[in-house]
């Protein structure tokens, strides 16, 4: 057993944060505050294979685990550059395609995915649904070949960006007649798709949409996989966004604290540093423990996956993803209080992340249904919902 990450690993993290820090939080918030994505940034990181480290290497990626992308994304939230679209695209939609889909989507999509040139987004929450997946209603019906697409998705991430939007919806099971899950790759110029902006207090360059679906012509191959196995294809990339939402979130966690480290050491109140008071320096540091806690069982969780134990992975993830999303919004908010006015001064770019930084108990799902999950299937409870 061992508790460090392997040399390359260390390696791609330290080369992630020198070209992360050629943007930094400045680049970040100018192109947020200017509504534009981080187009430099993502085309740059793509470039340098950053972005499909964990692609197979046959499609231009770099062979590796969940791990490897999940520390790119800790290392460029670390330098305030956190994206949402490295969740979706590469995580999400690259482990869908890259495990389930065929020989054509794969060629199609994936060396775009890891070259940067394409994005994925992605679409499951419904706004009657909310986390009850079992309740989507965006239904595709056999029109001769072809598939037709119709419903409602909202809030989903970057489809001003993205090239191709992979929805989940559901297929009849001509034997029951019940509806049963399947996966839909939809490029964002099909006619009867249709993207609604949704506007957001949030200062970032990843916005959020609802889309609507009218009678969506998609041909055959459109559908990814097997169509009796799309629940396993649904979570085979659930598991995955849930550790980069937990690195996105440690790795705003650990920006948030360099902020407020970094001030308490150089703020003089009084003839010495504020960060010599115990009132500071406390609640800093129980922000750094929770947060390393958290970095751990983000990594146990990735290797959990990476092994195979998708099993295992679930629970490690889910637990990863709600201590980060606690520690997240911890160290936002002792990074304000030690800065005091200064904390919602632009200049430091910590007033927009209290906003942001409250993401990560909501998103990709609340606190409160990953307690749920735990209570359930970790502690043996009865179910609740």
């Amino acid at each position: 057993m061992s508790f460090t990450e392997p040399a390359e690993r260390v390696a791609l993290r330290e080369a992630v944060a020198g070209f992360a820090g050629d943007y930094g939080a400045q680049y970040f918030q100018r192109k947020a505050r200017a509504g534009e994505y981080l187009t430099e940034l993502w085309a740059a990181a793509g470039k340098l294979g950053y972005l499909g480290v964990n692609l197979p290497e046959e499609f231009g990626g770099g062979g590796g685990g969940i791990g490897d992308l999940a520390a790119v994304l800790e290392e460029l939230s670390a330098a305030g550059c956190p994206t949402l679209m490295m969740v979706v695209s590469p995580a999400i939609c690259g482990t869908v395609l890259a495990r389930f889909g065929t020989p054509e989507q794969q060629q199609r999509w994936l060396p775009g995915i890891a070259s940067g040139q394409s994005i994925l987004a992605f679409a499951i929450t419904e706004p009657d649904a909310g986390s009850n997946s079992h309740n989507i209603t965006t239904t595709a019906r056999r029109d001769g070949a072809d598939w037709l697409l119709t419903g409602r998705k909202t809030f989903i991430s970057g489809v001003d960006v993205a090239d191709a939007v992979l929805i989940v919806g559901r297929t009849e099971d001509a034997a029951t007649g019940r509806l049963k899950p399947a996966l839909f790759v939809v490029p964002t110029d099909t006619a009867g798709f249709e993207a609604r902006p949704i506007e957001m207090d949030l200062v970032s360059p990843d916005h959020q949409f609802g889309l609507f679906l009218d009678d969506v012509r998609l041909p055959a191959d459109a559908l990814v996989g097997d169509p009796d196995s799309g629940l396993l294809h649904l979570f085979a990339g659930l598991n995955p966004e849930r550790i980069m939402a937990a690195s996105l979130a440690t790795g705003s966690a650990r920006h948030a604290l360099s902020r407020a480290v970094a001030y308490a050491n150089e703020r003089e109140v009084w003839g010495r540093p504020i960060g010599a008071h115990q009132g500071l320096a406390h609640p800093l540091a129980q922000v750094k423990v929770e947060l390393e806690l958290a970095r751990l069982m983000t990594q146990k969780a990735a290797a959990l996956y990476d092994s195979g134990d998708d099993a295992g992975a679930g629970e490690a993830a889910n637990m990863a993803k709600y201590a980060a999303g606690e520690v997240a919004v911890r160290a936002v908010d002792q990074a304000v209080q030690t800065l005091g006015g200064n904390g919602l001064a632009s200049e430091y770019g910590l007033g927009a992340a209290i906003a942001t930084s409250r993401l990560g108990r909501i998103a990709p799902v609340s606190r409160e249904m990953v307690l749920n999950f735990v209570a359930q299937h970790s502690l043996g409870l009865p179910k609740s919902y």
